[in-house]
């Protein structure tokens, strides 16, 4: 059977409001003009569509009509991101890419005789492992594989379900199945990836990227936080282990890591793409709100009443920042006493607003605690509806304009082409 397939690079691009399509794209299209193929796949969640009265199909409207205007012929896909068995239907007609979230199900009640099926399937996960690529083999037992299975075993057959639910709506190979474990406390080694690898494979979920949880912290907006060698060494030994998981288990051939969170971390790139060369091994780079925030920053750019617009909604976030946080908690950090109060941001010039958000960490003007501020309080844009995408229409050019600038040479070029 002929399923869909997902090109070695691909780049998950969100569009908070559906107006960056074009602009996101455009830095898919520089990239070709560099020899690199990197395929867009425009993701947005159900949370995202709920906060700003939005569809799946006016996702799906903007990419088709950007990928026609372009006379883009690569592949491109839009991702139903971190979808559940409460809300996925709605995502089946507009989209050919389904991230499935199982992060709430790790660590739930498992079935003990389901547990003892796995361990009886898979001796070949208990004594020494020996992974190409990772110097020293692994070391288990009977105990050490039980304790993963309790962890995640009950995860991996809930997705399988979801999996199957979509499949008994849509068809089999018609979409791209992602598995998403980034969203719980605890990264998962690569051993703990292998065993997670063999009961996927058990389920027959033919998966072509998995988002795992890495060390460390990967704030929304800005860069990552933790040891970045760390960080490389497990990245690479996550690749080794898809690569062996891929000939023993037979997965899909062109399983990949995805990233989740993965826009603005700028110091992990380099570890990322010394990775990917190698194991000749391809990535999914999962971005989203760094794309509205640069819609603020050509705003801002634009100055007159489109700067005090922004000026407004950075305001309006200050006074709802609690509102706006609770449900990021986990993956922002804000202090606070750095934000700046509004009255102080209503005197800002253009050139000021500009630099306090900008993702420049050499500029001393860069404040990531705004930044991160600005990333979660796109509701309040969702808010202002059409005064909003009004004005984003009004500075199309010089908005377009910073969204491509800040995908391709801060995001694609680093990871897929080289600086």
């Amino acid at each position: 059977m002929t399923r869909l397939h997902l090109p070695k690079f691909s780049l998950g691009v969100g569009d908070r409001f559906a107006h960056q399509a074009k602009a996101q794209l455009q830095a898919c299209v520089l990239a070709k003009g560099e020899g690199v193929d990197v395929t867009p796949v425009w993701n947005k969640s159900n949370r995202e569509h709920l906060i700003i009265g939005s569809s799946p199909k006016e996702t799906r409207a903007a990419a088709d009509v950007a990928v026609r205007e372009f006379g883009w012929t690569g592949a491109y896909f839009v991702d139903a991101d971190h979808i559940n068995l409460e809300n996925f239907e709605r995502f089946l007609d507009p989209c050919d890419f389904f991230t499935i979230d199982v992060a709430d199900q790790i660590g739930t009640a498992f079935n003990e005789e389901e547990m003892e099926k796995f361990i009886g399937r898979h001796p070949e996960l208990q004594g020494e492992i020996s992974i190409p690529g990772i110097q020293d083999p692994f070391r288990t037992d009977k105990a050490f594989v039980m304790q993963v299975a309790k962890q995640f075993l009950a995860a991996v057959q809930h997705a399988s379900k979801i999996y199957q639910e979509i499949c008994a709506k849509k068809g089999e190979g018609t979409f791209i199945t992602e598995i998403s474990m980034d969203e719980t406390t605890s990264p998962q080694t690569p051993l703990e990836l292998l065993i997670i690898l063999a009961a996927i494979a058990d389920e027959k979920v033919p998966i072509q990227t998995i988002a795992p949880k890495f060390t460390g912290r990967f704030n929304k907006g800005v860069d990552y936080v933790g040891d970045e060698k760390q960080f490389a060494r497990e990245f690479r030994d996550d690749l080794a282990t898809i690569a062996y998981a891929v000939n023993h288990y037979g997965l899909p051939e062109n399983l990949k890591l995805s990233v989740h969170s993965g826009s603005d971390k700028y110091s992990i790139y380099k570890g990322i793409r010394a990775g990917m060369q190698e194991f000749n091994a391809g990535v999914h780079l999962k971005t989203a709100g760094t794309t509205w925030l640069e819609e603020l920053i050509g705003l801002a750019e634009a100055g007159g009443r489109s700067l005090n617009l922004a000026k407004e909604i950075y305001a309006t976030a200050y006074a709802h920042a609690d509102e706006l946080c609770e449900p990021y908690e986990a993956v922002i950090d804000i202090q606070r006493n750095k934000l700046p109060l509004p009255a102080e941001v209503h005197t800002w010039t253009s050139d000021q607003f500009v630099r306090a958000l900008r993702h420049d960490q050499d500029d001393a003007a860069y404040n990531r605690h705004f930044r991160q501020l600005l990333h979660v309080g796109f509701k309040v844009a969702a808010k202002l509806g059409q005064r909003y995408t009004d004005i984003l229409r009004e500075n199309e050019t010089i908005v377009a304009r910073n969204v491509t600038q800040n995908l391709f040479e801060r995001h694609i070029r680093p990871i897929f082409i080289g600086s």
